[in-house]
């Protein structure tokens, strides 16, 4: 984890500084998309979800592990964004930065993870949990070292938190090579993903060596 974080104090916790936006980030992410059927609680209405574990890497402001959920979503003014409704990470400079520039819900978790490359055959394997209760864990194989370089770019809504009034907005734009790639999730029936537990994926894919400016 990089400890050259500057610039503002978390919420609440002067002790903790982060980059100013936008943070301009590196690194690997794998994504499977759910279809939850029935509104689960306030914060998790039905609709198309993503999870995905993401590795931030050298060349990035902060380089830590994350998992994440969000839910597509239209906003009040009726553009498609993501709203992150879980996310963890093992670096308190980007929970404070996510929470304080974004209004981004970070948590703190611990991460495992591993990666081998045989060929053109990538694998990857990871998990997370949080104050010791288990949260999910997932594999991954894929190609994506013959797919081509490509641009995406979107953006995601927040409902305010912590010192926040008001929703926040946030751009991103990046490239990555993106292909398909075969995942298994396991998520802990009793930990705060245990409401997508048993629920097939409709597809996963790879971003493999992004690039993303995201603020």
């Amino acid at each position: 984890m990089s400890t050259d974080a500057t610039s503002s104090p978390a919420p609440g916790d002067g002790s903790v500084d982060y980059p100013p936006a936008p943070w301009q980030m590196v690194g690997q992410m794998w994504v499977s998309v759910f279809r939850v059927g029935r509104d689960v609680d306030e914060r998790h209405p039905k609709g198309v979800y993503g999870a995905a574990f993401v590795s931030y890497e050298e060349g990035s402001p902060l380089t830590y592990s994350e998992l994440l959920v969000a839910r597509v979503m239209r906003t009040p003014a009726g553009e498609r964004r993501v709203s992150i409704t879980d996310i963890w990470v093992d670096s308190p400079a980007s929970v404070a930065g996510g929470r304080g520039l974004w209004a981004i819900p970070k948590g703190l978790g611990d991460f495992e993870s591993s990666t081998s490359q045989r060929g053109p055959l990538s694998r990857a394997s990871w998990s997370m949990s949080t104050a010791g209760q288990p949260v999910a864990s997932a594999r991954f194989s894929d190609l994506s070292s013959l797919a081509p370089r490509v641009p995406a770019k979107g953006g995601t809504w927040q409902a305010p938190i912590d010192a926040h009034t008001v929703p926040v907005e946030t751009g991103m734009a990046g490239r990555s090579k993106v292909a398909p790639c075969t995942a298994r999730w396991d998520f802990d029936p009793a930990g705060p993903l245990g409401w997508l537990a048993g629920r097939r994926h409709l597809l996963s894919f790879r971003q493999r060596d992004f690039t993303l400016s995201f603020g």
